[in-house]
C-alpha cells in the first residue's frame, strides 16, 4: 500500500526548524486526516503536526528532542489506494515493487512544491511569495532596492516553497524577457505607502446616506463646497467629539491626535497626494471651501505647499468621481482611518410620513480603519455620527 510521508510544515513566518518533544501516536495506530500525530516546540511556541490523511502509522523517522528544519520528513503512513487519490497522488506510479514508497513529484506535492493539476490559476499555486526571506537573500535585495511584496508571485524550490536566492536570481534573470518602463517617483512613493499600510489589520464597514440635503445647500452657497469637503467636515466634528478613535498604536500605547488636521485625496499625474486642512474641526465649512479650491488646483499641479501636507490624521477619499459606488480605499501608514464617498443614484426610499416610495439621491459611505485600534462596533457608530452630520449640511 502506498506510505504518504509526514512533512513537518510551515509553523510561522520566521520559523525554520522545530524540535520534536512528544509522538501523540504510536507506529501502527490507526489516525484519520488532520489529527495531530507529533508534538513540537519552536523558540516562540509549542505546536502540533497534523495527520495529511487517513491510514495507520507505518513509521516514525524523526527521534524525540532532535530538531527538524520546515520540509524534512517525520514519518510514514500507509494509506490506502483512495486516500490517495483523494490527495491527488499518481496512485498509477506506485507499483507492486515500489510498494510503501511515495514517488518524489508525489512526496514534492504533499509539501507543496510542484504545479497543481488545476490550471488556469492567476498564479502558480505554490507560489507563496518570500514569506521568509534569509539574510543573504535580503542583502541581495537590499542591493537591487526591492521589498518583499515585489516576490509575490515567485514559485520557491526551497523548504515549504520559500523563496531561495537561486529562485530570486532567475526570476531577475527572466524580466530582462518583458517590456518594461521606468516607474515615477509618485508611483513608487505610493507603492511603499500602500505597503506599509497593509502591514496592518485592515477593515472596512460602510452605509448608505441621503444625499439630497448636501445637494440644496451646495446649490445655494457661493462658492460652492465640493461633496469631498461636507465629508471632510463632519468628519471633523465627529472626530472633535471622540479623537481617541483616530489614535494610533504605537507598542502598547494609543498616541492621540493633538489636533483635528484631515486629509483629502486628489489624483495627480500618475498617483494620488493627500493636502491637508488643518484644525478642520474650527472653522465652519463656508470658511473651509476657498482653501480647499485652492488646495485641489495646487495638488493637481503638484505644487502643494509645506504646510498642507503631512501630518493628518484621517483622509477622505471621493471615489464616487469615478463612478464608483463601493470601495475599501487603504490608510495612510501614520493614520488609522480613511473616510470614502461613493458616486450618488437616485434610489427609491419609503417614507413613513406618506406611506410611499419616494426619489432621494443616495451615497454609500465606507470608513476603512486599523482594526488594531478600532473594532466593528466603534467602527460604525463613528460612521453613523458622520452620516448624521453629512445629513444637516447647515450645521457643518
Amino acid at each position: 500500500m502506498p506510505q504518504i510521508p509526514i512533512i513537518m510544515p510551515q509553523l510561522g513566518e520566521s520559523i525554520a526548524e522545530a524540535r520534536i518533544v512528544n509522538f501523540l501516536v504510536q507506529p501502527g495506530a490507526s489516525v484519520e486526516a488532520d489529527q495531530d500525530l507529533i508534538e513540537v516546540e519552536t523558540d516562540k511556541a509549542t505546536m502540533t503536526v497534523a495527520s495529511p490523511c487517513k491510514g495507520k502509522i507505518e513509521k516514525f523517522t524523526a527521534k524525540l528532542d532532535e530538531s527538524y528544519a520546515v520540509g524534512a520528513t517525520l514519518g510514514q503512513i500507509e494509506a490506502t489506494k483512495e486516500e490517495t487519490a483523494r490527495l491527488g497522488l499518481d496512485v498509477s506510479s506506485v507499483t507492486a515493487s515500489e510498494a510503501g514508497h511515495v514517488s518524489k513529484s508525489d512526496e514534492k506535492r504533499i509539501s507543496g512544491r510542484v504545479q497543481p493539476t488545476v490550471r488556469g490559476l492567476p498564479v502558480p499555486a505554490n507560489a507563496a511569495g518570500a514569506s521568509y526571506l534569509s539574510p543573504r537573500l535580503k542583502a541581495r535585495m537590499d542591493e537591487l532596492g526591492l521589498h518583499a511584496a515585489d516576490l509575490a508571485g515567485v514559485a520557491g524550490s526551497g523548504a515549504a516553497g520559500r523563496v531561495t536566492v537561486e529562485d530570486f536570481e532567475k526570476y531577475i534573470a527572466s524580466l530582462d524577457k518583458h517590456k518594461m518602463s521606468a516607474a515615477s517617483s509618485m508611483r513608487v512613493a505610493v507603492a511603499d505607502a500602500m505597503r506599509r499600510s497593509w502591514t496592518r489589520p485592515l477593515a472596512t464597514v460602510g452605509l448608505p446616506v441621503q444625499l439630497d440635503a448636501v445637494l440644496a445647500h451646495r446649490k445655494a452657497s457661493n462658492p460652492k463646497p465640493g461633496p469631498a469637503l461636507y465629508a471632510l467636515r463632519a468628519l471633523a466634528l465627529a472626530l472633535a467629539e471622540n479623537s481617541a478613535v483616530a489614535g494610533r498604536l504605537v507598542g502598547n500605547k494609543i498616541v492621540h491626535p493633538s489636533s483635528i488636521d484631515v486629509g483629502f485625496a486628489v489624483e495627480a499625474e500618475d498617483g494620488v497626494l493627500v493636502p491637508v486642512i488643518r484644525n478642520a474641526d474650527q472653522k465652519p465649512l463656508k470658511d473651509l471651501t476657498q482653501r480647499y479650491n485652492e488646495l485641489v488646483e495646487l495638488a493637481r499641479a503638484r505644487k502643494l505647499p509645506a504646510d498642507a501636507t503631512g501630518g493628518s490624521i484621517a483622509t477622505v477619499t471621493n471615489f464616487g468621481t469615478f463612478g464608483l459606488i463601493w470601495a475599501t480605499p487603504i490608510p495612510l501608514p501614520e493614520q488609522t482611518l480613511v473616510l470614502g464617498m461613493g458616486a450618488g443614484r437616485r434610489v427609491p426610499f419609503w417614507d413613513e410620513k406618506t406611506n410611499q416610495f419616494v426619489p432621494v439621491m443616495e451615497a454609500n459611505l465606507t470608513l476603512s480603519f486599523d482594526h488594531r485600534v478600532l473594532d466593528g462596533g466603534a467602527a460604525g457608530r463613528l460612521l453613523q455620527r458622520i452620516a448624521q452630520l453629512i445629513s444637516e449640511p447647515a450645521k457643518l
